[in-house]
């Protein structure tokens, strides 16, 4: 299959919103893949706080206080956290953004099923070839002035020198789905840019994640970066992941398909504006502080692995 660049992707976008999120809280949870268990790799979570090691409903998001700017999204959104390390202290980098883009609105036929659940990315992966980045996009590179040095390494391998502004990430969902088994999903660009017969084009979900390095790491660094995702090794950005379950309000969800164009649309509904509504009724928190960790090391433990 031929590969394509995340640049010609990105500049190929068309028809889009976005909606800004603020950390949730981070845990040794994965309810899409460990329902029931504390047994997870850390992860770092976005959205409705109405989520635990259950695998929540739509209905059930939306029984939540949402960390995002736009109060008609309850949907939850998680990623591997990613850690500073130095010696054994492990700090977590904080994301300066945490973005959810919703693209290519305009070729969508449906609106995003009720109890959808998506992976995207390989956990595991060790190397490029483990990644599907002419599927997923998965790359990390400097914002701002660089030093840019992806023609120099693996692309969704971590740059080789600080960045002078914000390390980022980003990821690319599926955007095809069988409405009569929502397990059933893929991208279309592994079938000729068309979804599979018994299958509908939902609008193209991408995390962006810019995290805030210069602040974690004052020093910088210059060869392996003394960075760990939860998932993968220190330096190594192979197995960068993310997991969505949708709690879009349905009148929002079936507005989201009026975006077109190649400008920003603000998804209004019935639970307020789209943009900067961040909660004031409600404090996002971890619902379940009794359960599971938020240390690095005794997820390790709760793991089975040792330091």
């Amino acid at each position: 299959m031929r590969a394509i660049s995340t640049a010609a992707l990105v500049a190929g976008a068309s028809a889009l919103t976005v909606v800004e999120h603020k950390p949730l809280f981070r845990k040794n949870i994965d309810p899409i893949v460990f329902p029931g268990k504390y047994i997870s790799h850390m992860h770092s979570f976005y959205g409705s706080d109405a989520v635990n090691t259950t695998l929540p409903t739509t209905a059930d998001l939306q029984q939540g206080c949402p960390s995002g700017e736009n109060p008609n999204d309850l949907s939850v959104y998680w990623a591997p956290t990613l850690y500073y390390v130095k010696d054994d202290k492990y700090t977590e980098i904080y994301p300066a953004t945490f973005k959810t883009y919703y693209e290519n609105i305009d070729r969508a036929e449906i609106p995003f099923p009720r109890d959808l659940y998506m992976v995207a990315g390989n956990a595991t992966a060790k190397s490029q070839s483990d990644v599907q980045e002419n599927l997923n996009m998965i790359t990390w590179w400097c914002d701002g002035n660089g030093p840019e040095d992806r023609d120099k390494r693996p692309r969704a391998a971590l740059p080789l020198s600080t960045c002078s502004a914000h390390l980022q990430a980003i990821l690319r969902f599926p955007d095809c789905v069988n409405p009569n088994k929502i397990t059933e999903y893929t991208y279309a660009a592994a079938h000729g840019n068309k979804c599979p017969a018994g299958m509908k084009r939902m609008p193209s979900l991408r995390f962006s994640v810019r995290y805030n390095t210069r602040s974690a790491i004052p020093g910088g660094w210059k060869g392996v970066p003394p960075i760990r995702l939860a998932c993968g090794e220190i330096g190594v950005g192979y197995c960068f992941h993310g997991d969505f379950i949708n709690g879009w309000y349905d009148d929002a969800n079936k507005e989201l398909l009026k975006a077109k164009g190649q400008t920003f649309m603000e998804i209004n509904g019935a639970h307020g504006r789209g943009k900067g509504q961040y909660p004031k009724h409600c404090k996002p928190q971890d619902r379940d502080p009794d359960n599971g960790t938020n240390d690095y090391h005794k997820s390790l433990e709760m793991m089975g692995k040792a330091h």
